[in-house]
Parts: C-alpha cells; sequence; structure tokens
C-alpha cells in the first residue's frame, strides 16, 4: 500500500489554492500508464519465482518491501526537485518492484476459483472505468467540497493503513482475517481509494505546475495500485481463499 506522505504535503499545498497546472493531469498519463506496464512485467517475474522456486520467494518479496519503501521516498524527493533524468528510471525500478509485491496476491487470485485471470482483468478494467468517473468529478468539484473530501479520504486512507498492517503483522504468525472481515476491509478499501482517484484530480492541478508531471503521475499511479489491490481483495473473500 503507498505511504500517505505524498497525500498529505499535497493536501497541505492544494487549501485555498486555484489552478497553478490545468494540464498536469495530461502530461502524467502516459507515465502512468508506463508505470503500470512495467508493474505487469514486475508480476509477470514475480509469478515465475512462484511456480519456478517458491522458496525464494518471501525472503525476496520482504526485500522488495523493503527496498520498495526506500525507493519511494527517495523517487519522490528527486521528482518533485524536478530532476527528471533521475527520477524516470527510479520510478521505473519502484514500478517493478511493485509489481512484484503484488504477485502474490495474483497467484491467489489466479488459484482462487471463480477468480481467476478474468477476475484480475475485472480489476484493472473497474479501475480505468473509476479514473474515467473520477475525472470528471474531482475536476468539477467546489472548493468547499474538494478539500472536505480531501481530508475525509485522507483520514480514512491512514485507518485502512493501520489496519492493514495489522493483518501483514498476523499473517505473519499464520492467523488470517476472517472472511466477512476480509470483505468489510477489501470493500472500505475500494471506496476510499476510488475516492482517492477523485481527490487526485481535484488536488493535483491545484498543486503541481504543468512540468511536474512525475510527482503527480507518482500520486496517481499509487492510487490506481491501490484500488487495483482492493478490487483484486474483495472478489478473492467474495469467492473464497484456498
Amino acid at each position: 500500500m503507498s505511504n500517505t506522505s505524498n497525500f498529505r504535503a499535497a493536501f497541505r499545498e492544494a487549501q485555498n489554492q486555484t489552478l497553478v497546472g490545468p494540464n498536469v493531469i495530461a502530461n502524467a498519463l502516459p507515465y502512468v500508464g508506463g508505470g503500470l506496464v512495467l508493474t505487469a512485467l514486475g508480476t509477470y517475474g514475480g509469478l515465475g519465482i512462484i511456480r519456478n522456486n517458491p522458496e525464494l520467494f518471501f525472503p525476496t518479496f520482504i526485500g522488495a518491501v523493503i527496498l520498495e519503501l526506500i525507493l519511494f521516498f527517495v523517487a519522490q524527493n528527486v521528482a518533485e526537485k524536478g530532476k527528471k533524468s533521475i527520477a524516470l528510471p527510479l520510478l521505473g525500478i519502484y514500478s517493478l518492484l511493485s509489481g512484484y509485491t503484488l504477485s502474490g496476491l495474483v497467484f491467489v487470485a489466479l488459484r482462487t476459483p471463480n477468480v481467476g485471470i478474468q477476475g484480475i482483468g475485472i480489476a484493472a478494467l473497474g479501475c480505468g472505468i473509476t479514473f474515467i468517473f473520477a475525472r470528471q468529478i474531482g475536476s468539477n468539484l467546489s472548493e468547499a467540497d474538494g478539500m472536505a473530501l480531501s481530508k475525509t479520504i485522507y483520514l480514512g486512507v491512514i485507518a485502512l493503513v493501520v489496519v492493514c498492517l495489522i493483518q501483514f503483522v498476523f499473517a505473519l504468525f499464520g492467523v488470517y482475517t476472517p472472511t466477512w472481515l476480509e470483505i468489510g476491509i477489501s470493500g472500505l478499501g475500494v471506496f476510499l481509494f476510488a475516492g482517492a482517484a477523485v481527490v487526485d484530480f481535484y488536488i493535483l492541478p491545484r498543486t503541481y505546475r504543468n512540468d511536474q508531471y512525475l510527482p503527480a503521475a507518482l500520486s496517481m499511479y499509487l492510487t490506481y495500485i491501490n484500488l487495483f489491490v482492493f478490487i483484486l481483495r474483495l472478489l478473492i473473500a467474495l469467492n473464497g481463499r484456498d
């Protein structure tokens, strides 16, 4: 799951501001798409490790998570300073690592009855459709509504991060969330990150100039990936886990 520091900074900078980058979303979208392609490649590589060398996956997964967290802060900082020649390869590596850490969830989805590859496609399509509607809604929010929604989603995402961290720690000790609770958490995640997509289209043009498309792309990428994760988790929970 994405760190909330970029959301907090964007929220703070967007308060009481008019548009400073009306075209930053359009400029960022190609980089979001490129990041998602690299994420798919990372996921494919992770699935290969799970199938051919399963004993290697967990330690490499932990290493990838740690490196991904470090790289997030470094890439975000470099991107916001406008060092595009350095930021682009860092963001590319980050996208590959993100895909690798997603491969475990995708593997579970592929093994879950009535989910499989079609469920993965549904999750990806659902994210795309959400972004289409989010762009229309977020671009037309009033100042008061936009800031109120931003603050609500921000607080909700913080709570969700805490819950997911607790889930992860329990899972390390072999204690898994009951299906009904997993459905509730996943449904909440879908709702919050759909809201975060709306917030992105409201906040980003008020935070970044047109030439600051890389940090904007990172924010949109994180929203898309997290929305995808929770849609897929919800489909898995609804159809039962092995």
